[in-house]
């Protein structure tokens, strides 16, 4: 006798069939989708790797495409503007913000001391600033005694010694005239890239004579911050009169424990590559490495958990010199430059090329000495 299934095989069976082909069809659906993204990044990437043509993207300020088109490739004259606070006679033209903004990235992304100093924009040649010496003195009182006077702080005032930054990079007229050549990111590029070395080297070492004066040429000595002279740097010694000491790891963290608890976050060491090299090489007592690298691709390199800042303009290890920076450079370093970058058109001195004659006030001076030591080289 022929056995039917239950009513309730049947159902679990449909069930089982309809959920497989709804399962299908949204399998189906997602690869729909995925093919519909993959398609739509590789329009995306096509695009991106087609040369910028000046303005297809997005349409560029009239300020800016006056100035590109008009005074960059052709030399057609625009509104002019004074170049020097001494000498109003002096004509040049003045960058537009947006121009100036892409200069002043580039530079960021370029300079090492900049990247970490503070940076003020002024409208005027000069900058001066006052800072207290010596804090505010305040005290303690109830909530209705009288209030007693407080001592008068102390203040100084910092100038930054400042000068002229030029540049002066060149195009033939004929890549001028080629609408598919970005002048504006040619022009940031080439002005940031030889601003970049020439302030590099002052914001260092610079004499503070018509240029920064560098956290290097300010004043030193071994003394501690409370009895150390306003504006005079503290240095450590290595241990040796030509280099590190049998326990290189004990002078590092000297250096780092003299600075202020408050200054050591945010605080980054300075030096060059030829120093970074040996420092690479110490190792703590139990054979670890004082230098770690990033652990992620855009994080800093790190020695004794702070992270380093190549500056190839800092000097090497040798006997007397300080080839070791470490502070919160945010707070000890203060650069003021003048917020406009102004260019001057040449096409005559060297022709067939047309050089931009372009040019910046910037000065730089130490700002809070505390917030700065130096490792010397010395016994």
């Amino acid at each position: 006798m022929e056995m039917t299934p239950p009513v309730e095989a049947f159902d679990a069976s449909f069930d089982l069939v309809a959920r497989q082909d709804a399962t299908e069809q949204a399998v189906e659906a997602l690869r729909g989708d995925v093919d519909d993204v993959k398609a739509r990044l590789d329009r995306v990437s096509r695009a991106a790797a087609r040369p910028v043509i000046e303005g297809a993207s997005a349409p560029a300020s009239p300020e800016v495409k006056g100035f590109v088109d008009g005074y960059l490739r052709h030399g057609r004259e625009a509104e002019l503007k004074s170049l020097s606070g001494a000498v109003p006679a002096d004509g040049g033209y003045a960058v537009p913000r947006e121009i100036d903004a892409l200069i002043s990235a580039r530079l960021r992304n370029i300079s090492p001391i900049r990247a970490i100093a503070q940076v003020v924009q002024t409208g005027t040649a000069g900058y001066r600033k006052l800072v207290t010496t010596g804090g505010t003195a305040s005290g303690w009182v109830s909530e209705v005694a009288a209030r007693p006077a407080t001592a008068t702080p102390s203040f100084a005032e910092i100038a930054p010694p400042s000068g002229e930054l030029y540049a002066n990079p060149a195009a033939s007229q004929a890549m001028l005239d080629d609408v598919a050549f970005d002048v504006q990111s040619w022009l940031a590029d080439e002005i940031a890239m030889e601003f970049a070395r020439a302030e590099g080297a002052a914001f260092v070492g610079g004499s503070g004579i018509n240029q920064p004066k560098g956290f290097l040429s300010a004043p030193n000595n071994a003394v501690g911050d409370a009895t150390r002279t306003f504006g005079t740097l503290q240095y450590i010694v290595s241990g040796d009169a030509d280099g590190f000491d049998t326990a290189p790891e004990l002078t590092l963290i000297d250096l780092v424990h003299s600075l202020k608890a408050g200054h050591r976050q945010g605080a980054s060491w300075v030096m060059n590559s030829a120093t970074l090299a040996e420092v690479r090489k110490l190792k703590a007592s139990d054979g670890s490495f004082l230098w770690q690298p990033g652990l992620m691709e855009g994080q800093p390199n790190r020695l004794l958990g702070y992270p380093v800042v190549e500056a190839e303009d800092m000097p090497d290890i040798a006997a007397d010199a300080f080839p070791i920076a470490f502070g919160n450079f945010r707070a000890g370093y203060l650069i003021a430059e003048r917020s406009a970058t102004t260019i001057l058109r040449d096409p005559f001195t060297n022709k067939p090329f047309v050089h931009f004659y372009a040019t910046k006030r910037i000065g730089g001076q130490v700002l809070d000495s505390d917030a700065i030591k130096l490792l010397k080289i010395s016994a």
